[in-house]
């Protein structure tokens, strides 16, 4: 374990140093299957099913930063594509990703990214901070996953709103805080040892 953590490290640099390809590769392998297994969690409620994936994608952006974080999502995403199982329910394929889900998955990349950049600049260390980043990149995923069912089939905003925002908006911070505490959690443990 590296013991000089700098303030600019991501955990996944504090747990496991270096930058070589070997090591990329497993931790986004390791991401993709953290949100897959993740995803499979799910509370069916329509359109859109509540999953753990937010969960597991603050979790990945916040210790492996923005560009392996983001790098992670357009992995798993491209896993979905081929028609590997990793979307909620098991569902995957082109298809599927066009589905009505499809803004939110789009939206994953962002989320990753948001808090891949709070990461990278060490926001992470602060349980309040890395609340409110996980909050907005949260946020974020209902700009494309709303945008998403709007424009492909008119729904209203009303509808949107009852049935593809209000009701996930608790679930998702409290995911949010979970998150926030998992990576901070994680800091703490690895200062003390």
């Amino acid at each position: 374990m590296n013991r000089d953590m700098t303030s600019t490290q991501t955990l996944s640099q504090a747990v496991w140093n270096g930058s070589g390809l070997m090591r990329n590769v497993v931790l986004v392998l390791a991401g993709t299957a953290l949100i897959a297994l993740a995803a499979q969690v799910t509370v069916r409620l329509l359109p859109v099913p509540m999953t753990l994936q937010t969960l597991a994608i603050l979790v990945v952006g916040f210790g492996y930063g923005a560009r392996l974080g983001t790098a992670t999502l357009i992995a798993y995403l491209a896993e979905g594509a081929m028609g590997l199982p990793v979307f909620a329910g098991g569902g995957a394929s082109l298809a599927y990703m066009t589905g009505p889900t499809g803004g939110f998955l789009l939206g994953f990349v962002g989320m990753a990214a948001i808090a891949g950049y709070a990461a990278d600049r060490g926001v992470t260390r602060s349980l309040i901070a890395t609340v409110a980043v996980a909050l907005l990149a949260s946020a974020f995923i209902y700009i494309p996953g709303l945008a998403w069912p709007a424009i492909a089939t008119g729904t209203e905003w009303s509808s949107l709103w009852s049935g593809w925002m209000a009701p996930f908006l608790l679930g998702d911070a409290l995911k949010a805080a979970v998150a926030a505490l998992v990576v901070t959690g994680a800091w703490a443990a690895l200062r003390r040892s």
